[in-house]
């Protein structure tokens, strides 16, 4: 199984992205989907997850502000982010699991900056 993010880049504070992560493998087989987040210098840090009935759980720090979405049948997952924080600037990792076995895609950098 392999995950494929996109959507980061360069953004001003106050400002927003939109990440997408799919993952391909058989269609509706992936479990629990997510964003986690490293900051340089820090440890990687849970961002958003999602599961199959779309229960989503939020870090603290995003809450009221990222919106994490998924399309079950296509294996992917989003990462609506608004009201952007310098403190936001990170690689963002998307993740899986499937029959118990966890997967992560490349990291897509988010830079928040004036």
């Amino acid at each position: 199984v392999q995950l494929q993010a996109s959507g980061g880049g360069l953004v001003q504070p106050g400002g927003s992205l939109r990440l997408s992560c799919a993952a391909s493998t058989t269609p509706l087989s992936m479990n629990v989907l997510g964003w986690y987040r490293q900051a340089p210098g820090k440890r990687r840090e849970l961002v958003a997850t999602i599961t199959r009935g779309d229960s989503a759980n939020y870090a603290d720090s995003v809450k009221g502000r990222f919106t994490v979405s998924r399309d079950t049948a296509k294996n992917s997952v989003f990462l609506q982010m608004n009201s952007l924080k310098p403190e936001d600037t990170a690689i963002y990792y998307c993740y899986g699991t499937r029959l118990g076995t966890v997967y992560w895609g490349q990291g897509t950098l988010v830079t928040v900056s004036s």
